[in-house]
């Protein structure tokens, strides 16, 4: 079952998050395999695509957000876009799109950032927009300071946190075709009331990279091997870690209150988009097959709209198709 664990170090500014998707990330891959217009993710997409997944999970469980967070990839390269979505109550769903083949062995630059002109984009969407109110986005090069190719989607995450939050973060992420894994080490702002009015002077300790607790965990975090974070449960992995720390750890999140596939789709959602093609568009389909098919690139769905679907939802835009899906 698919699980997330967070965790401080008792009296130390330094947090911890360890995710580990089985059953959610699994139902992603399966669904993916079953699409007979695109088939399975090859090996280093799937890779790729899992570590985004873990990596979405944790930073949504470590903000207090209504809404959804998005983290996408895209570049210039065969891999045009890798997407995942994390709602507030964690339910998730996410999806690439690839042009070509990839090599077994293929990188990250080689997937999405061949010319180095890939980004990494995080969208933090609010549940209850309040009109003219856009979501937030942050969007970071698949590159370091000195313009040299990244080939850890890890490290461009830490580098994004970094210019985002002003925080020493830490992550080891690892997938497959069976778990996909994260752990997030992070370094927590000078606390209590001076901190939260604005007022208190800045600790040195309290710049990047100068807490040496912090120095001290993160060493100990990026020990992990990758085999480690796949094969090993969660106590076994924060002994093996943290073994001479004091560690406070929260009930873990599973089930309903963890991390599970959902896909948000629905006919209504897809009755919409096609009133926005407009008519003449959609006609122009029916004129040349006997419906139009949509499916739904996150979840596999297929939804179909006869001549008789589409006239009801040109003739009455405010009372569209049921939401009840006809699933091929």
């Amino acid at each position: 079952m698919s699980e997330i664990h967070k965790f401080l170090f008792d009296g130390l500014p330094v947090r911890g998050v360890l995710v580990r998707l089985t059953d959610a990330w699994r139902e992603i891959l399966s669904r993916r395999a079953a699409n007979t217009t695109h088939r399975a993710y090859p090996q280093p997409l799937q890779n790729l695509l899992g570590e985004m997944t873990a990596a979405a999970v944790l930073m949504q469980s470590n903000i207090k957000f209504d809404g959804a967070l998005v983290l996408q990839i895209f570049g210039d390269g065969p891999v045009k876009l890798a997407v995942v979505e994390v709602q507030p109550d964690l339910g998730l769903r996410a999806t690439a799109t690839l042009n070509g083949t990839l090599d077994a062995e293929a990188s990250l630059s080689q997937m999405v950032n061949v010319d180095n002109l890939g980004r990494c984009a995080i969208t933090l969407d609010p549940q209850n927009r309040q009109p003219g109110q856009q979501p937030y986005q942050g969007v970071v090069p698949l590159f370091g300071d000195q313009h040299e190719k990244l080939e850890k989607l890890s490290d461009v995450l830490q580098h994004y946190m970094l210019q985002s939050e002003q925080l020493d973060t830490t992550l080891v992420l690892a997938a497959d075709d069976q778990v996909a894994a994260g752990l997030l080490i992070q370094r927590l702002p000078m606390q209590g009331v001076g901190n939260l009015a604005g007022t208190a002077a800045r600790a040195p300790e309290d710049d990047i990279g100068l807490n040496e607790d912090y120095q001290r965990i993160a060493i100990l975090a990026s020990s992990l091997k990758r085999e480690e974070l796949l094969t090993l449960d969660a106590d076994s992995i924060l002994h093996r870690l943290f073994w001479d720390e004091s560690v406070l750890r929260f009930e873990p999140l599973t089930g309903d209150k963890g991390p599970r596939f959902s896909c948000t789709c629905s006919r209504e959602r897809v009755s919409r988009m096609l009133l926005s093609l407009g008519a003449p568009e959609v006609d122009s389909i029916l004129q040349e097959r006997p419906d139009v098919e949509v499916g739904c690139d996150y979840c596999g769905q297929q939804y179909r709209f006869d001549a008789v679907d589409a006239a009801l939802i040109f003739r009455q835009p405010e009372q569209l198709p049921p939401s009840s899906p006809e699933v091929q």
